[in-house]
């Protein structure tokens, strides 16, 4: 198997092209290698001879077909994408480049390097298509996210996500491309970057600088280990259907308080320091993000009953892994930080 990931520098893209790579798939790695995209994440896999690195963008179709022509992979895994919620409001338009004409670009790309597969090699092809449950817009204090919730996005990343979701159900339908789509909840773990609730929270109670909360902390996220969600990638790649979508949830739903409240706690444990105290003490509610929907939560009962796939890692679990790895890899956040991102409030600009 030949792997295409696009965005495998990126942080659920990194964790997939480990995965595969240490599961003994070849993978070739599409990313541009944006502000989020990090090759010091997969440099565990890089002198694997199982790896391949493109420095490609998306929405670059001469260079991604040379891609496809020199490696012609078995399968394409779609993760490329702008993909923080705040930054879309203050420019949407880099998310409608990247998710819309780039995912554009992927399929139209697939869909001429598949009509020239024969036989086996053209059953064999798939396109896994990875999106979020952000599409859905937001649920009541009751119920879930299925695969036929009708899509209801807020943001204009939840907006480009969707179209992105459509574009690949309709290059199925349309042109018989065997398309696979996805929608996750929210992810977590080790290589985030830090502008995402988690891994921010983590460095910034590391520093003993403030933890700033949206509103009252009440919306709520179904939480989803990143090597969980690896796991039902390849469950997908393998096992799913062309043509079917797959809701990928970790069945761990928590308020953002509380989340916050239990990194700090993990951290006063893990590391503690004396000029902090406790670390809750560093939570500051500020004003709630534009279009902020209340709350989250995936039933993953399909990839559970079909493909066997289900998350194994729990959140308290979970969390604990990701809050040791970041006080025990600050090479890695070191550098990130010192780059384009250094915490600061983003999504503002509906205020203006």
């Amino acid at each position: 198997m030949t792997v295409l990931v696009t965005g495998g520098a990126g942080f659920i893209g990194s964790a997939l092209v480990r995965h595969l790579v240490h599961g003994g798939a070849r993978v070739v790695n599409v990313d541009a290698l944006t502000y989020a995209g990090n090759l010091d994440s997969v440099a565990d896999v890089a002198a694997s001879p199982l790896y391949a690195f493109e420095h490609v963008d998306v929405c670059d179709a001469p260079a991604l077909r040379a891609v496809f022509e020199r490696h012609r992979p078995t399968a394409v895994v779609h993760l490329a994408a702008e993909s923080h919620v705040d930054r879309s409001i203050d420019g949407p338009r880099a998310f409608v480049d990247t998710n819309v004409v780039g995912t554009f670009t992927v399929l139209q790309e697939s869909r001429r390097h598949w009509a020239g597969l024969r036989g086996a090699a053209a059953d064999a092809f798939r396109v896994v298509h990875v999106s979020t449950d952000e599409v859905f817009g937001s649920l009541g204090a009751t119920g879930t996210f299925d695969e036929a919730t009708p899509y209801d996005p807020s943001s204009p990343y939840a907006a480009t996500k969707a179209a992105s979701d459509h574009l690949a159900r309709a290059w199925h339908r349309t042109y018989g491309l065997p398309c696979v789509i996805t929608n996750c909840s929210n992810n977590y773990g080790p290589y985030q970057f830090p502008e995402k609730l988690i891994a921010l929270t983590i460095l910034n109670a590391l520093a003993g600088e403030r933890l700033p909360v949206y509103g009252r902390g009440e919306n709520v996220r179904d939480w989803l280990y990143v090597e969980d969600h690896a796991a039902a990638l390849v469950a997908v790649l393998e096992r799913g259907r062309p043509g079917e979508t797959y809701a990928i949830g970790g069945r761990s739903e928590r308020r953002n308080l509380d989340v916050v409240h239990a990194v700090c706690d993990l951290v006063d444990e893990l590391r503690p320091d004396a000029r902090f105290g406790s670390r809750r003490a560093l939570v500051t509610f500020v004003d709630d993000r534009p279009g902020h929907d209340l709350r989250y939560a995936i039933d993953p009962s399909k990839i559970e009953r079909e493909l066997g796939w289900r998350a194994s890692v729990s959140f308290e679990d979970g969390l604990r892994r990701t809050v040791a790895w970041y006080i025990d890899n600050a090479w890695w956040w070191t550098r990130v930080r010192s780059g384009v991102y250094r915490g600061e409030r983003l999504g503002l600009a509906a205020r203006a």
